[in-house]
């Protein structure tokens, strides 16, 4: 499934790296950074989970397509502050 990435509301630089496989295995599948309300997106491409970490107030992550795309609509998760690692909804 492909997946959009959501920064909003982080201060100053978070970082993500998406992972072929749950919970951040597998081969790294891409990465980026941003600050507050930045909509980080794979470009196309697909990831199954991803590692964050800078995030100083919260992340949300978003499925691809209709009403979520481009970081739109409901989050299929919202992170707090840290870092961790999110794996997609299945589906």
């Amino acid at each position: 499934m492909h997946f959009n990435l959501g920064f909003l509301a982080t201060a100053l630089l978070a970082t993500v790296v998406a992972f072929a496989g749950a919970d951040c295995t597998g081969a790294q599948t891409g990465s980026g950074t941003g600050g507050p309300g930045t909509c980080l997106t794979e470009g196309g491409g697909s990831a199954r989970s991803w590692s964050y970490s800078g995030v100083t107030n919260q992340i949300q992550f978003f499925q691809s397509g209709g009403p979520n795309d481009n970081c739109r609509g409901t989050p299929f998760t919202t992170r707090g502050a840290g870092s961790g690692c999110v794996t997609a909804p299945t589906g």
